[in-house]
């Protein structure tokens, strides 16, 4: 199955739309498109219970908190200067360079 293309990149600062989480801002740290689903820097906490691998001493076992992937349907790149969740457009330049817009106020998003 071919993984879908999506405006939403590592390191954009996204806004949870819909959910648990509903109404807070993080950054993008991976981006899973086989799966649809994105990992946010310290948003949707869940806990893992691990067994202790190797001799003990190199991951020992326990309750650990560690991020969730949530679904990318649910974020929206967060716009600082419209200082809200906005959609996202594709611009391309004279030369051939394709940048992301704000869809509100046409700032480019990111480095692209």
């Amino acid at each position: 199955m071919a993984s879908a293309k999506y405006k939403i990149k590592k390191n954009d600062t996204v806004m949870v739309v819909t959910g648990r989480d509903r109404g807070k801002t993080g950054k993008v740290m991976r981006v899973l498109p086989e799966r649809g689903r994105v990992v946010i820097e310290r948003l949707n906490i869940v806990k893992r219970h691990t067994k202790p691998g190797g001799s003990g001493a190199q991951r020992p076992g326990g309750i650990v908190e560690k991020e969730a992937p949530i679904n990318i349907s649910n974020v929206m790149i967060f716009c600082d200067r419209c200082n809200a969740p906005v959609r996202v457009g594709l611009k391309t330049a004279d030369d051939g360079a394709r940048s992301r817009i704000c869809r509100r106020c046409g700032e480019t998003i990111g480095n692209d």
